[in-house]
């Protein structure tokens, strides 16, 4: 199939070296905001953990305030510049700003689909504020940001792969030169510092970026806001039975997790899916008759923000649980941090 589909691939190439050429002569143009700008994106189709390498780099920022993040708001409904709070639905501003808002709620968490026009809003908006940080911009060449962080999956980096359609490319692997840190996403374990080599060899960095490995970390489970238990605090998952329902890219590393201290079943809906009442009557179902004994409903973060209120559905009155994940630096995480506090506080 990525035979028959490569000469299209070469046409969306193409495409794609005309449009940086253009921006690359100055013909299309491109402005670089007064503000520290961290563009956080990478060179294929979602599933690389931006969203959680945005978290890291907020938790890296700590003590610096204030700060901003933007995004586009994948899945909400208008493309106008707004500011997330933390009572809004995922279709008024998608459902990982709202993740993002909800835990850090000191962070002003902006939607716009126009990234520069966006920045000089938040500039008006908060005018003392010192950096923002950028989900998903690395395409958006009229924005020059300060720093780039660019990443790609152990599973499936970019030297092997392809552009689309053949691939899940959406940028030109050049692309690469204009990040300052590249980060090796979901890595199972921290690789050897010959592994290290060869992956710098393999994704054909030069001496000026720097390359990092990041694995994940799950957090406990949390009852969710609206379930009939204590919300907030946290539970035990070892006794009893879990049933997961997730609208994630890849939802196996999380329930290979679970399956560590639970036995766990699954129900898997696609990236960013927006729950309807029909869903929702299909999972309380499948809790009813799942297990006899002690059983908990389980979904993510993010599929949580999408969820909405509970009240008045057919999951209202579940013990309804969560789980987070954070995205963690498995080399240097010190000089990881130290990269990105320096590129901000001196301003």
């Amino acid at each position: 199939m990525r035979t028959l589909l490569t000469p299209l691939a070469w046409l969306y190439g193409a495409v794609l070296l005309i449009r940086h050429a253009l921006y690359d002569a100055g013909v299309l143009k491109t402005e670089r905001p007064t503000v520290p700008t961290i563009a956080i994106g990478n060179l294929a189709l979602g599933g690389t953990g931006k969203t959680p390498m945005l978290e890291l780099v907020l938790r890296t920022l700590t003590g610096v305030a204030p700060l901003a993040t933007l995004s586009r708001g994948y899945g909400r409904t208008g493309t106008d510049t707004r500011e997330v709070r933390g009572t809004d639905t995922a279709a008024q501003s998608g459902d990982e700003p709202l993740q993002v808002k909800r835990k850090f709620p000191e962070a002003r968490v902006f939607v716009g689909a126009d990234r520069v026009g966006a920045i000089k809003q938040i500039q008006r908006d908060v005018p003392s504020v010192r950096a923002v940080v950028l989900d998903d911009a690395l395409q958006h060449r009229g924005l020059d940001a300060s720093l780039n962080i660019l990443l790609t999956t152990w599973q499936r980096p970019w030297c092997d792969d392809a552009l689309l359609p053949a691939g899940r490319l959406r940028d030109l692997p050049s692309r690469r030169k204009a990040a300052r840190i590249v980060v090796v996403t979901k890595c199972p374990a921290l690789p050897s510092v010959e592994e290290q080599k060869q992956w710098r060899e393999r994704l054909r960095l030069n001496a000026g970026q720097e390359l990092f490995f990041a694995g994940i970390e799950y957090e406990d489970l949390r009852w969710a806001i609206e379930s009939n238990t204590q919300p907030g605090s946290n539970i035990q998952p070892s006794t009893g039975e879990l049933l997961l329902f997730t609208g994630i890219e890849d939802p196996q590393p999380l329930i290979d997790h679970l399956q560590q201290s639970a036995s766990v079943a699954h129900i898997g809906f696609p990236d960013h899916h927006a729950f309807t009442r029909d869903d929702l009557e299909r999972i309380a179902k499948r809790y009813a008759t799942f297990a006899a004994g002690p059983k908990t409903l389980v979904t993510t973060e993010k599929d949580a923000a999408r969820l909405g209120s509970l009240k008045g559905t057919p999951l209202e009155g579940l013990p309804l649980a969560t789980i987070g994940m954070r995205a963690v630096i498995l080399n240097e995480p010190e000089r990881f941090a130290e990269l990105i506090r320096r590129h901000v506080e001196p301003h």
